[in-house]
């Protein structure tokens, strides 16, 4: 019903924007929380049981989440007896709090249910997962001043290697770009403490960049690597794109995934942190051999000579197309 439709949409904005504008505790608790509640729907639209399955699954993880946020806040109100946001002073509220918004967001060692929500949904709503569910819990991470730096580095750390090994395993491309997420919300976290505008412009290129390659594969209707090999029959201009857009995801010059990873790795070297830099650009070549073999997969090997290839191929909708364009040609030429 597009009726439910919008309000679940307008729900969803309007938890978002709640977290942006508070600067209260509860108030960015509440916001959170509508727009959990707002998405859980979107999610189990189709009654598919993995949907239902993915549904209960993140709605359980982010409850949690939550519920420590709550907690943690509410002590923070107890030992300081203040609620707003950016005046954390007391060690152990902090810490919780960072933790608490880490599990939202899917860092790593808190990554688990990531790869595993996604893999059940569909590919719009799954785009709307990797991105603007990401928005609200980075606005009251880059609000929180003075946590332990040793924190946020390890859960960068933590996240670009789990994001680059856990997607070497992997054959379904929801959870490939499940890890592609963690990986790089490990480089935005890296940085967070020395440099919240450098987090920001990673976080913006990610949003290009995951917006192209999700469209990518919801024009071609793929979901495992096994059924690339036949989308060179489908769309050829895009296909022959592709590659591109997933070797800018991987942050190779001179595509836009470049910039962000080059700025980040010279801030940390500025900060006296060459060996934290050095094994973060190694964690990304983890990322780049699974970014290759989809493309491999794509447009380097033969493709299987099946019926499809004497099918006429066409572009299916322009409500598709128009975005996609924008979002591919902003992932290859924006550095």
């Amino acid at each position: 019903n597009p009726y439910i439709l919008a309000t679940l949409l307008f729900g969803l904005g309007l938890g978002t924007t709640i977290t942006f504008a508070s600067s209260h505790w509860l108030l960015a608790w509440m916001g959170l929380e509508i727009n959990t509640l707002a998405i859980i729907p979107l999610m189990a639209q189709h009654h598919h049981p993995r949907a239902v399955e993915a549904t209960t699954k993140y709605f359980l993880t982010q409850a949690t989440a939550a519920a420590m946020l709550l907690f943690a806040s509410t002590t923070n109100a107890w030992l300081t007896g203040q609620w707003d946001i950016q005046q954390m002073s007391h060690p152990f509220p902090l810490t919780l709090i960072t933790l608490a918004l880490a599990l939202k967001i899917g860092l790593a060692p808190m990554h688990t249910w990531l790869p595993e929500v996604l893999q059940g949904l569909d590919l719009t709503t799954g785009l709307v997962l990797s991105t603007w569910q990401k928005l609200a819990p980075f606005a009251l991470l880059l609000q929180i001043q003075n946590v332990n730096p040793t924190i946020l580095v390890t859960l960068g750390l933590a996240s670009t290697l789990v994001g680059g090994w856990g997607g070497l395993n992997q054959t379904q491309l929801r959870k490939v770009l499940a890890y592609s997420s963690i990986a790089h919300l490990g480089w935005m976290i890296l940085i967070l403490q020395y440099s919240p505008s450098l987090t920001l412009l990673a976080l913006l290129t990610y949003f290009v960049m995951t917006f192209s390659t999700f469209l990518v594969f919801k024009l071609n209707k793929s979901t495992s690597i096994n059924a690339l090999a036949i989308s060179w029959t489908k769309a050829p201009i895009l296909t022959s794109l592709t590659p591109l857009v997933l070797l800018s995801l991987g942050g190779l010059p001179p595509l836009t995934g470049f910039m962000p990873k080059w700025l980040i790795l010279q801030e940390l070297a500025k900060q006296d942190l060459a060996p934290l830099a050095t094994l973060a650009a190694l964690s990304a070549l983890l990322s780049l051999y699974f970014y290759l073999r989809i493309s491999y997969a794509m447009t380097l090997t033969m493709s299987p000579n099946s019926l499809t290839g004497v099918t006429p191929w066409r572009f299916s909708s322009p409500q598709l197309t128009l975005p996609l364009a924008i979002a591919t040609t902003a992932t290859i030429s924006l550095l």
